[in-house]
């Protein structure tokens, strides 16, 4: 099959999701918040707010004229597979007030032994919007991207990975937040294609203004395959206002899940690339400072 028919059927197939990314297009054009909104979303004086460890995003998008890398690695053990995959690289950059373009870096997954096959994730772009930023205690955010097949991907062959994506937060008592993320991928590769909708759940508690654990529920359902049920758990330290550690580990609850899994991670954020900085210079992390809310 030459290239020109791949892109055809990836066309053809892909006309089920344009209606889901055109809503949440719309959704966001919609609720895009006024200018004197943008004051209400994420500042360089805010602790840095990622999208790990845990599978549920942040409902937060990264300060404007900010870039955040965002980097780990993981060891899991899949039917009798033990797999190491890095360096799990997600920059984001914000681009405008309560706006952020995200790219997650080809990760590359090798397989120490068994079945499995080793391989390279898909090259990623997105753009994500935070919506209601005046609403302290709630926050939502909608992103949509599309992945690009950059090498080797498997057994079943190349996928392309249009989503949609949608993560939320909600304070519930003094230091306690339930966090949420709902995704709806598209795999579409040379002769088939296939929709995942992906749900998690968090209950998150924060300690001080520098630390925070989390117990998470993550489930992948697909209609022609089996259902995918994890636990995880962990947690994130913050060395200052802008660097963080964090941990995670799980264990899946249906047999198509890993059988468990350990990973760790650093996160940095740089502020000041473009637009006016609201941080002077010099300023360090104190402990009465702002909280990471997701």
């Amino acid at each position: 099959m030459d290239d020109l028919e791949l892109v055809r059927r990836v066309v053809r197939a892909s006309r089920r999701g344009r209606s889901a990314a055109a809503a949440c297009a719309i959704v966001a054009l919609l609720l895009w918040p006024r200018h004197a909104w943008a004051s209400d979303c994420p500042g360089r004086t805010d602790v840095i707010a990622t999208d790990r460890p845990d599978t549920t995003n942040s409902s937060l998008v990264v300060p404007y004229g900010s870039l955040q890398v965002e980097n780990g690695a993981n060891w899991s053990i899949r039917q009798e597979s033990q797999i190491f995959d890095a360096s799990e690289t997600r920059a984001r950059l914000g681009v405008a007030p309560c706006t952020e373009v995200l790219v997650d870096v080809p990760n590359y997954v090798v397989a120490l032994n068994g079945p499995h096959s080793s391989q390279l994730s898909n090259l990623t772009i997105s753009v994500k919007r935070q919506l209601f930023p005046e609403r302290a205690s709630f926050s939502l955010s909608a992103a949509a991207g599309f992945g690009i097949p950059v090498g080797h991907s498997g057994d079943s062959g190349p996928s392309y990975t249009p989503y949609v994506q949608f993560p939320w937060s909600l304070d519930i008592a003094e230091d306690w937040s339930v966090n949420g993320m709902f995704t709806v991928t598209w795999l579409l590769n040379h002769t088939d294609h296939a929709t995942i909708v992906e749900p998690t759940l968090t209950l998150e508690r924060e300690f001080g203004s520098k630390g925070d654990l989390f117990v998470e529920y993550i489930g992948d359902f697909a209609a022609r395959d089996r259902a995918t049920n994890i636990v995880d758990v962990g947690g994130a330290w913050h060395l200052t206002r802008r660097q963080q550690l964090d941990f995670h580990l799980g264990f899946g609850l249906s047999h198509a899940a890993p059988d468990g899994y350990v990973g760790v991670g650093y996160s940095i954020r740089i502020d000041g690339l473009f637009g006016r900085s609201s941080l002077p210079a010099g300023i360090g992390f104190t402990s009465d400072g702002p909280t990471s809310h997701r």
